[in-house]
């Protein structure tokens, strides 16, 4: 059986091709994005799509990976490591629940959720480009704090993860069930800091 770096080709309009097929991915869903819609918005022709992405199932975890990579490397590499937790934390946290709620973010989770069962390495491209991603940084940041004496923390995985489950307090499950798509700047806010005073309350370490 190919994998996906086997099957996957590049060339000129490679990249045009990934753009093309976000817009219609994100506009019309997995199932109902049409190879002649992308091919339409990409401005290429189908056996040009085809020499590139031989699956539709392909295009989409490269259109996924790309852009949760790009997003991930976006929000994290320009956090400060030497800054205090409260500053980096909140500034992660902000970070985190901007693109929970974005249009991208909303409409990539949901298509991965919705195909993973039928195609299980979507479902796998997304965590290791996205979610898996986004822990690494956090770990990386955690990992530095406690030596400096600001964190008491022993297992660093977990406590990201419990950290970035906190940003997603309230809004992800709205998200998911289509309850709520759009959340003001004080809905996000009460997030944000409640997020990282939680964490600090378990995690930090009184200097005074």
């Amino acid at each position: 059986m190919a994998t996906h770096s086997d099957t996957i080709k590049r060339g000129r309009k490679f990249d045009q091709v990934l753009e093309g097929a976000r817009t219609i991915f994100m506009r019309d869903g997995f199932e109902g994005a049409s190879v002649d819609d992308i091919a339409r918005e990409a401005s290429v022709s189908k056996a040009t799509l085809y020499s590139y992405f031989p699956d539709k199932r392909l295009l989409f975890g490269q259109v996924s990976e790309t852009e949760c990579r790009r997003q991930a490397d976006e929000a994290f590499e320009v956090l400060d490591m030497d800054a205090p937790p409260k500053e980096v934390l909140v500034e992660a946290a902000w970070r985190m629940v901007s693109f929970i709620t974005s249009d991208f973010g909303i409409a990539v989770f949901k298509i991965c959720i919705a195909e993973s069962g039928r195609f299980p390495n979507l479902g796998q491209q997304f965590y290791d480009s996205g979610p898996k991603l986004v822990r690494e940084r956090i770990v990386l940041y955690l990992k530095e704090a406690t030596k400096r004496g600001e964190l008491d923390i022993s297992d660093f995985n977990f406590a990201a993860e419990q950290f970035l489950e906190l940003t997603k307090t309230y809004i992800h499950p709205r998200i998911l069930c289509g309850v709520q798509l759009t959340f003001s700047h004080a809905e996000l806010a009460k997030i944000v800091h409640g997020s990282v005073e939680m964490f600090l309350a378990r995690y930090g370490r009184d200097l005074d």
